[in-house]
């Protein structure tokens, strides 16, 4: 079953001779579960794509259907809840809140939601992401890796239809980043979450399902 899917997916900026064409209609199908990697190169196209899929940016053509809703046909409060409730993101700088603990962080999303989190499930999360001595820490007093690992059990806790992550290891060293690609990995089979991640990393989209390539707004080949 589809998770995602775009079809003729389109986002030019600017008009005339000038316009710089950033997605050329992009056709792309996620099926429940996988873990898919976008590599490109810069400018390639790949974050505008994420940020589609997201929500976070208006296409100029085309559709982006997440768990059988077109996001695009939602009113922006409407599309702000579904975000929230169906999209789980993990962003290279984190994005932790700098006056929440690391539990306060986690279930953030779903308290902003006005519900409870479902605590067994969200301390087998931290359990699998060995965050359980980092619970009443603020995000200055974790390194970079523990910081994204947060952001991760974050992005889970909601149990969203996708995660999305852009570029996650982007700011940490080597082995750090191969830690954080392995609990990624992990956590997609552990708990059956569909994950795309863009990276200009070809040995870290080696650790997906799948690899999606993107030139020129264009994807030019995938397997």
């Amino acid at each position: 079953m589809n998770i995602l899917e775009t079809k003729d997916l389109r986002k030019t900026y600017g008009n005339g001779e000038t316009a710089v064409h950033a997605l050329d209609g992009v056709n792309l199908t996620v099926e429940n579960g996988e873990f898919v990697a976008v590599v490109g190169t810069s400018g390639s196209g790949k974050s505008t794509l994420l940020h589609m899929l997201g929500g976070l940016d208006t296409p100029t053509g085309g559709s982006v259907i997440v768990d059988g809703k077109e996001i695009f046909t939602l009113k922006e409060e409407e599309l702000t809840i579904f975000r929230r409730r169906k999209i789980g993101f993990v962003f290279q700088n984190y994005n932790l809140v700098p006056v929440l603990n690391v539990y306060e962080n986690i279930v953030l999303p779903i308290q902003l939601d006005g519900v409870e989190p479902d605590e067994e499930y969200v301390k087998q999360v931290i359990s699998t992401l060995g965050l359980e001595s980092k619970l009443k820490n603020l995000p200055n007093n974790l390194s970079g890796g523990q910081q994204q690992r947060v952001a991760i059990a974050r992005a889970l806790a909601a149990k969203p239809a996708i995660i999305l992550a852009d570029e996650p290891t982007g700011n940490l060293d080597t082995k750090t980043s191969q830690d954080v690609m392995s609990l990624l990995k992990v956590t997609s089979k552990k708990f059956s979450q569909t994950i795309v991640m863009i990276t200009h990393n070809e040995e870290i989209a080696q650790m997906a399902d799948r690899i999606i390539r993107i030139e020129d707004g264009r994807i030019v080949v995938g397997r």
